[in-house]
């Protein structure tokens, strides 16, 4: 049990010593990531400092320019683009980061217990894998996404009903290629000499996939986990512009650029902004993933 305790313990410190071994771009990706995280999570200090309310609406003030007081101007109606930029980061961040993450949660289970179970097991849960795979996943999303949450006995706040229902549909169709990965890891794990001796002394299933199967597992999850968050940024902020995502007055970045698309000749500035975070966001996550998969496998950069 020592050994194969050791085992384990060295898997988790070969992903930390990977992350030395990251390319200069992806921590270039990392820190703008860090910085847009950061600019979010300081809205209400920015719209303290300007003496701004990014939700108060003033008509007579609508789509000005760039000015101390707004520093990228107002909307069409009289809100500050700035501060309802920055807070609807806040919005579409935690939908990426929360859906990668609760996905990754369900795909990490799937995964682990086909690849270390085998023979039926694993044969039924590849074919549902399959089965989700197959499914045409935007207009699924865009269905589900319309049905009333009051309807089916679940009350939530207005601002929270969004970002729950993107979330669950997120994990509910977003595991398949996590699991994938984590059972590919499991099947050629089981047969190790380390796992063997854990079985034979007398783990049980669980303690043998968590702490002998999983942390072998991790660096691959940690790409697929990283990649996912841009993916499932873009996908919420489509399913904002269709108006089918955070519903306003919440902002977020789909539905400032939703807003915009009537103003695009008149304002596109509006446009702009919301568009670029997003770019911004999706672009870092996908290179920062790309850095993590050569610096936990670095046959990947030779390929």
């Amino acid at each position: 049990m020592l050994g194969s305790t050791r085992v384990s313990t060295m898997a988790v410190e070969t992903v930390h010593s990977s992350f030395r071994h990251i390319g200069g771009i992806s921590w270039a990706a990392g820190l703008v990531l860090s910085l847009l995280i950061l600019a979010a999570t300081a809205a209400p200090l920015v719209a303290l400092l300007l003496q701004v309310d990014p939700s108060a609406v003033d008509l007579m003030a609508g789509l000005e320019p760039p000015s101390l007081a707004h520093p990228l101007g107002t909307d069409e109606l009289g809100r500050d683009v700035l501060t309802r930029l920055l807070a609807a980061g806040q919005i579409s961040i935690a939908v990426g980061v929360g859906g990668a993450l609760l996905a990754a949660l369900v795909g990490t289970v799937i995964g682990l217990v086909s690849g270390y179970a085998g023979g039926a097991v694993d044969s039924l849960l590849m074919r549902l894998t399959d089965l989700v795979i197959s499914l045409p996943l935007l207009p699924l999303l865009i269905v589900l996404a319309a049905v009333d949450l009051g309807k089916l006995g679940l009350t939530l706040a207005p601002e929270l009903s969004g970002i729950v229902r993107i979330v669950a549909l997120v994990a509910l169709f977003n595991w398949t290629t996590t699991a994938r990965i984590v059972r590919s890891s499991a099947l050629s794990l089981r047969t190790r000499e380390f796992v063997r001796a854990a079985e034979a002394l007398g783990a049980g299933t669980w303690r043998v996939l968590i702490r002998h199967i999983l942390p072998n597992a991790v660096g691959p999850l940690i790409v697929a986990t990283t990649l996912s968050v841009g993916n499932v940024i873009l996908l919420e902020s489509v399913l904002s512009f269709l108006g089918l995502g955070i519903p306003p007055p919440t902002p977020s970045w789909g539905n400032m650029l939703t807003g915009a698309q009537e103003l695009l000749f008149e304002a596109p500035r509006l446009a702009l902004w919301p568009g670029l975070m997003i770019f911004a966001t999706v672009l870092a996550c996908n290179l920062l993933g790309d850095g993590l998969q050569v610096a936990l496998d670095p046959r990947a950069g030779t390929r």
